[in-house]
């Protein structure tokens, strides 16, 4: 049977200001951009937490210690419900010490409020339409088999790409969303194994920060911690590096069970 629990006002999320803090760039692009009265939230001392039900996600920003109180908090109250999480860097430890924590991936939110010097091969970058999603998906499997969105994700706003003088696809990548806000979220840029080293991803990357940064007034990535390319890479196009998290599933079941 499922736990029930009260909905807790959205204002929650908001009272202690944490949104304009550093390291919280996930409740300021996200769930401070779109604020439904049902979204079911948790609010401790120095954290936050928000509830993306469909997929099973606790989203949190604040202390380690404080938000892997509220992430048990949430696990406990909605067991059929709650099946992994975001916070910051740390909360899994934490959190593991009470439930079995699995799939754990460190990541760096990363954000720019700012235009990119512009790249010379951007010139090169054109739209992709739905006449070239085959294309897309094959290339992507080819070369980012790992790549976090696909074409025809209804979260996807855009894909462009460079083809090169054959006019064969060469580098893609997407501007998709963050699912609580749809604040634009860069995704899926990859480039030719037998291409790299020439710019063609920093090209593509730049024209698509641009893009986001002239119709919505920023844009926001998810770098995986170990990618030092990336990290050079979004560094030199201004992105913000002040959000570590850990992204895991749990179980309900006690750890070491």
């Amino acid at each position: 049977m499922q736990a029930t629990t009260s909905v807790p006002r959205t204002a929650d999320l908001f009272h202690q200001g944490l949104e304009r803090q550093t390291g919280s760039a996930l409740l300021r692009f996200g769930a401070a951009r779109h604020r439904p009265a049902g979204r079911i939230s948790w609010s401790g001392d120095g954290a936050v937490a928000w509830l993306d039900r469909p997929r099973g996600h606790v989203w949190s920003v604040g202390t380690p210690a404080a938000t892997a109180g509220l992430i048990l908090r949430a696990a406990h109250q909605l067991p059929d419900d709650v099946r992994e999480f975001t916070a910051p860097r740390g909360t899994d430890a934490l959190i593991g010490r009470h439930l079995a924590v699995t799939d754990v991936v460190e990541w760096v939110f990363r954000w720019t409020l700012e235009e990119p010097p512009v790249h010379p091969a951007e010139q090169r970058v054109v739209g992709l339409g739905e006449a070239s999603h085959g294309e897309l998906l094959a290339f992507l499997e080819q070369h980012s088999p790992a790549h976090s969105t696909g074409p025809g994700s209804s979260d996807v706003s855009l894909w462009a790409g460079i083809r090169d003088t054959d006019g064969r696809l060469v580098a893609c990548g997407a501007l998709s969303s963050l699912r609580d806000s749809g604040a634009p979220l860069m995704a899926s840029v990859a480039t030719d194994a037998a291409q790299r080293g020439q710019g063609l991803g920093a090209a593509l990357t730049s024209w698509l920060t641009r893009y986001a940064v002239r119709r919505h007034g920023f844009c926001t990535l998810w770098q995986l911690a170990d990618n030092s390319p990336a990290d050079r890479l979004y560094t030199r196009l201004g992105y913000r590096n002040e959000d570590p998290c850990v992204a895991a599933r749990l179980s309900t079941c006690p750890a070491g069970v």
